[in-house]
C-alpha cells in the first residue's frame, strides 16, 4: 500500500504525529531527525503530547500540543489542518491518529497498517515481525519513504542556562545542592504505565540510605501521583524530594542537573538518557529489548520465569521488582558515576 516516493523538493509543509508518550517521543527523536535532515527546505510540524521536548532541537519548525482530551485534541486538529501538511508521517499505531492525519487534510499519509486503520493511510507498511526496538521501528517507518536513519541513539540538547539556574534554585530549596562535590542522584518514583512497573518503597528507603552511607544525596522525583509512595519513603529516612515540583517544563533543566538517573520503565529515563545524564533503569513487567533507554544506562533485571508479563499490576507478589536489591542498584549507581567515595 505504497504511493510511490515523491520528490522531496516537492514537500513544502511536513506534519509529524508524535506518540502519546514521553519515552516514546524520546524514542522518536531519531526518525524525526532523518526527516528533518532529508526535508530541509520544507517546514516541519510536529504534533502529540509531548511535543514541548522538541522546542530548541532544531527538529521542527512548528510546535503543537496535542492534548490527551477529546475536546482539545479537535482544536489541535484544526491548527494543524490550517497548517495544511502535503505529507504526514503518523508514528502512533491508534486509528485515532491516522484519522487525524487524514482530517488535517494530507494528501500523503504515512503509518504502519494496524488496527483496521489502512484505509486511512497512503502508505501503509506492516508492523515488523517480530517486534522491534522502539527506536527501530520508528525509524522503519521513516525508512519506508526511502531515507535513511544515521543515528539509532536519541539525543537532546541540554536546556539553556536560564531554565538550568532556575533548576539549581529549586534544588537548593530543598537542600539537594551539592556539597563539595557530593554526587546528586535523582530516584524516579513513578510510572504511568501501572503499579507492576514500582520499585517497592522499602527498596528506595535502601537505596538512598546506601547512597548517603557512600557519599552521595538522593533526590526523589516524580509527578503528583506519586505522593502516597513519597509519603512512605520519607517517613523512614530523610531525602530531599522534587515529587509533584518536577513538572513537565522543569523536568529537562532539573534532570541536567543531577548526576545519575534511577527508574523504571517510564518516559523519564528515556529524557535523561538523550540529555546524556547516565542512568539506571529497572526492568521488570517489561521486556529491555523493546523499550529500553538507549545511552550511557544501565540495565537491571530479575529474570524470573513470568517476566515480561505486560501486565500493569502484578497479580502475585511481584517477584521481578522485589527480586532487584538496593545494593545492586547502588553499586550500578557507582559504576555510571565512576568513582566511588565510601566503602
Amino acid at each position: 500500500m505504497r504511493a510511490g516516493v515523491a520528490p522531496r523538493s516537492a514537500v513544502s509543509r511536513l506534519a509529524v504525529r508524535l506518540p502519546n508518550w514521553l519515552g516514546d517521543t524520546v524514542m522518536a527523536v531519531p526518525a524525526i531527525r532523518a526527516l528533518r535532515d532529508a526535508f530541509h527546505t520544507a517546514t516541519l510540524l510536529a504534533a502529540g503530547p509531548w511535543a514541548s521536548i522538541l522546542d530548541g532541537q532544531g527538529l521542527a519548525d512548528v510546535l503543537v500540543t496535542y492534548p490527551r482530551q477529546w475536546s482539545g485534541r479537535l482544536h489541535a486538529a484544526n491548527t494543524v489542518r490550517v497548517f495544511s501538511p502535503e505529507l504526514a508521517v503518523v508514528l502512533p499505531n491508534s486509528l485515532e491518529s491516522a484519522a487525524a492525519a487524514r482530517c488535517w487534510g494530507a494528501t500523503r499519509r504515512v503509518g504502519y497498517a494496524v488496527g483496521g486503520r489502512c484505509w486511512l493511510l497512503t502508505d501503509g507498511p506492516r508492523l515488523p515481525s517480530p517486534r522491534r526496538h522502539q527506536v527501530d521501528e520508528y525509524a522503519a517507518l521513516v525508512e519506508a519513504l526511502d531515507l535513511a536513519v544515521v543515528s539509532r541513539e536519541p539525543n537532546l540538547a541540554p536546556p539553556r542556562a536560564e531554565e538550568r539556574g532556575g533548576a539549581r534554585t529549586l534544588l537548593s530549596q530543598i537542600g539537594a545542592s551539592r556539597r563539595r562535590g557530593a554526587p546528586l542522584v535523582g530516584v524516579h518514583l513513578g510510572a504511568a504505565y501501572g503499579s507492576s512497573k514500582l520499585w517497592p518503597p522499602g527498596h528506595v528507603v535502601s537505596l538512598v540510605q546506601a547512597l548517603a552511607r557512600d557519599g552521595a544525596t538522593a533526590v526523589l522525583m516524580g509527578p503528583p501521583a506519586c505522593a502516597d509512595v513519597e509519603r512512605e519513603v520519607t517517613a523512614a529516612v530523610t531525602v530531599p524530594s522534587l515529587v509533584g515540583r518536577d513538572g513537565p517544563r522543569l523536568l529537562p533543566a532539573l534532570l541536567t542537573e543531577i548526576d545519575v538517573l534511577v527508574g523504571g520503565d517510564t518516559g523519564v529515563t528515556h529524557l535523561a538518557a538523550a540529555l546524556g545524564i547516565p542512568v539506571v533503569t529497572l526492568f521488570g513487567p517489561t521486556d529491555p529489548e523493546l523499550t529500553a533507554p538507549r545511552g550511557r544506562v544501565e540495565i537491571v533485571t530479575r529474570g524470573v520465569p513470568c517476566a515480561p508479563c505486560f501486565y500493569r499490576e502484578c497479580p502475585i507478589d511481584h517477584p521481578c521488582m522485589r527480586g532487584i536489591g538496593a545494593g545492586e542498584v547502588a553499586a550500578r549507581v557507582w559504576s555510571l558515576l565512576g568513582t566511588r567515595t565510601g566503602t
